[in-house]
């Protein structure tokens, strides 16, 4: 394990103590992460924005309370994921199955895509990028964890609140619909 993670939550205790500079470093470290997150599964860049300032505003509410049972991003991650559902509930208090139905209609209509032999890395990347952003939320926030944040399912589950078993279900459903959409 990569020593900056395991000084993540030192920092996090030395910041609870009054150390600023300690919450600068937690700051440059995972604000990347932390947006790309947001941002990928909100695909809403005001409302990302708007999350990613509400995430940081917790975790410095919460500097007195932080005890280290997790990864510190774990737990920032599960601060994001949160506040994500919060603000989906706020906007559509009964979510219903026609998310996926939209989501799939965005994706390319057949023949107007490249020959597989001729797709570029960026190419391919974007295809990917597209696949992704069709899946309902649950396994797009399940797959964006385990490969932009290489979590495990135990994390993954932690993070969103749900039992192991869910977890594995979305990431699986969600690896397959991915491999039959870039298959396609």
């Amino acid at each position: 394990m990569d020593a900056s993670v395991d000084d993540d939550a030192t920092l996090m205790l030395a910041y609870a103590q009054g150390e600023a500079s300690a919450f600068d470093t937690l700051y440059a470290r995972h604000r990347g992460t932390l947006y790309r997150f947001l941002l990928r599964s909100a695909r809403d860049q005001a409302l990302a924005d708007e999350l990613f300032q509400e995430t940081w505003s917790r975790v410095v509410a919460a500097r007195s309370r932080y005890t280290p049972q997790a990864k510190f991003s774990t737990w920032l991650l599960q601060i994001a994921h949160n506040l994500l559902v919060d603000s989906y509930r706020r906007k559509r208090p009964m979510a219903d199955g026609d998310e996926a139905e939209q989501a799939l209609g965005n994706l390319p209509a057949p023949g107007h895509e490249q020959p597989e032999h001729v797709l570029s890395d960026f190419e391919r990347r974007r295809r990917l990028q597209r696949a992704i952003e069709a899946l309902p939320d649950e396994q797009r926030t399940a797959v964006l964890l385990r490969l932009e944040n290489d979590l495990s399912v135990e994390e993954i589950a932690e993070i969103t609140g749900v039992g192991r078993e869910t977890a594995k279900s979305r990431l699986r459903y969600a690896m397959n619909r991915l491999r039959e959409q870039l298959a396609e």
